[in-house]
């Protein structure tokens, strides 16, 4: 996984009629100039977006869990690769040089023909321009501080962040994970009412936020005792491997729990 929520930015998926697939109540406020509706509507498109880009929105539509639906949410082979070569380069050329200006200058030049490759063919650049920002200040960091552990710190500020707001939300029973679910399920708050939703909503932002404690638990150790392979290994390991099921469990969890709350609602 990469060290946010969003992890690998899946592409828009399109409804019948050509949007995609954000609540049409909220934008159609969000589209009166002026009036309250329009934060509201801004609010709703943003969490929708934010719950797309963790990989619900195939539970939204309700396909059947496949490996190609399941690459498809974590942004295709070109967002796997985008997510993890600049990492592995880094930690590759480092390993064999042992020289820090190689191993920094590698990953710089892998997100930018990232970049270019996306511009040239028109295609959405907001991944490729995420991992060159990303990139060129773990390289700025670790270059300014001639240390190459230094190269992670933006994910451990990352994994802290998320980790903490998730961990944070879920005590005080407002669950981002369901927030997020929530309006791009175009139901907005109305899962709170439901105990079933509330309790599935809230054990999946515990056990997202787990997962970003966890990388912290056992990369920081490793940072402080400045071993640079085995925190680039672990990086790794604890990326995209612990991301995709994780992804599964949550896609299966939420599936579940809206499936059966529109079986139960009566047949009018």
């Amino acid at each position: 996984m990469t060290d946010s929520l969003s992890g690998p930015e899946p592409e828009p998926r399109k409804t019948s009629d050509g949007t995609d697939g954000t609540d049409s109540a909220a934008r159609a406020g969000a589209n009166s100039a002026g009036s309250p509706a329009e934060p509201a509507g801004a609010l709703a498109d943003s969490m929708a977006a934010a719950a797309r880009r963790a990989g619900f929105s195939p539970a939204a539509d309700g396909e059947p869990i496949s490996g190609h639906a399941l690459l498809a949410a974590m942004g295709g082979i070109r967002g796997l690769v985008e997510a993890v070569l600049p990492g592995l380069v880094f930690l590759v050329t480092y390993t064999l040089t042992r020289e820090l200006i190689p191993s920094l200058i590698a990953p710089v030049i892998i997100g930018v023909i990232f970049f270019a490759l996306r511009l040239a063919r028109k295609q959405t650049v907001t991944q490729a321009v995420g991992g060159l920002v990303g990139i060129g200040l773990s390289a700025v960091l670790a270059l300014f501080t001639g240390r190459a552990e230094d190269f992670y710190l933006p994910g451990f500020w990352t994994n802290g962040v998320y980790g903490a707001a998730l961990l944070v939300s879920a005590l005080i029973c407002w669950p981002l994970i369901g927030v997020a679910v929530g309006f791009l399920m175009g139901e907005q708050l109305a899962w709170r009412a439901d105990p079933s939703k509330r309790r599935v909503l809230t054990i999946l932002t515990f056990m997202w936020a787990g997962l970003f404690i966890l990388r912290l638990a056992v990369q920081l150790p490793l940072y402080y005792a400045g071993n640079v392979e085995w925190l680039g290994a672990t990086k790794l390991l604890m990326g995209i491997p612990l991301y995709a099921p994780l992804l599964v469990v949550s896609w299966l969890m939420v599936r579940s729990v809206y499936a059966a709350t529109a079986a139960q609602r009566p047949m009018l």
